[in-house]
């Protein structure tokens, strides 16, 4: 037995080189995700704040958001449900709510997989999905026109540093016509690069809550 193509035998199998379908050198995406792990651990324990000033923070977030979008009877916005410290913007998908906006929350239908955004109101019942976090229980199922995105991190070409998971980057490239994504964290989130690999997606826009917004 040898290893010689032409001697025929088993097609090499290359998955093991593919992340989402993309191709991925190894090595590189060994280093990437070791730097992720560490600056996402840095920025996690940073946006650990006193009450008081993630008060303040997510108001100021709030304003923000009043100002670049504005909730129409009919409009589409996935928002999120806050965990690990996010900023709570429940206050704002109330408001857009009430303004005639059909507010959805992302939810985790089977693991690796894109998201699905489920119509959220505020007394809807809600209960635990993958990861306990919360998902309305009875919500439609909804495609987004605009897209708000919580931060860990984001480097200067306005690419995102999530969680982890890879759920947001799986879904939004995957979503046509695109969607207009806003990513929002508390100041203090930005890096350099975050050395994007070939799945990540970058935000139409960034807003923190020391009033900074960018945009692509």
């Amino acid at each position: 037995m040898t290893d010689d193509e032409s001697d025929g035998g088993t097609t090499p199998c290359f998955a093991h080189l593919l992340v989402d379908g993309h191709p991925v050198d190894p090595e590189a995406a060994r280093d990437v995700a070791r730097f992720r792990r560490a600056e996402r651990a840095r920025l996690l324990a940073a946006r650990t704040l006193p009450s008081e000033r993630r008060k303040k923070e997510t108001a100021a977030l709030i304003d923000g958001l009043d100002r670049i979008i504005t909730p129409a009877p009919g409009l589409a916005i996935a928002v999120y449900w806050p965990i690990r410290g996010e900023p709570d913007l429940r206050a704002w998908m109330s408001a857009a709510h009430d303004a005639g906006s059909r507010v959805l929350l992302p939810v985790m239908v089977e693991e690796r997989a894109p998201l699905a955004f489920h119509t959220w109101s505020p007394d809807c019942r809600m209960s635990r999905g993958f990861w306990n976090i919360p998902v309305p229980e009875d919500g439609e199922a909804g495609v987004p026109e605009i897209v708000i995105a919580p931060l860990v991190g984001v480097d200067e070409a306005l690419y995102r540093l999530g969680n982890g998971g890879g759920y947001y980057d799986r879904t939004l490239v995957r979503m046509k016509p695109r969607v207009r994504i806003v990513g929002v964290g508390f100041a203090g989130c930005s890096l350099p690069t975050i050395f994007p690999m070939p799945w990540d997606v970058p935000m139409d826009e960034v807003l923190l809550s020391d009033g900074t917004h960018l945009k692509r």
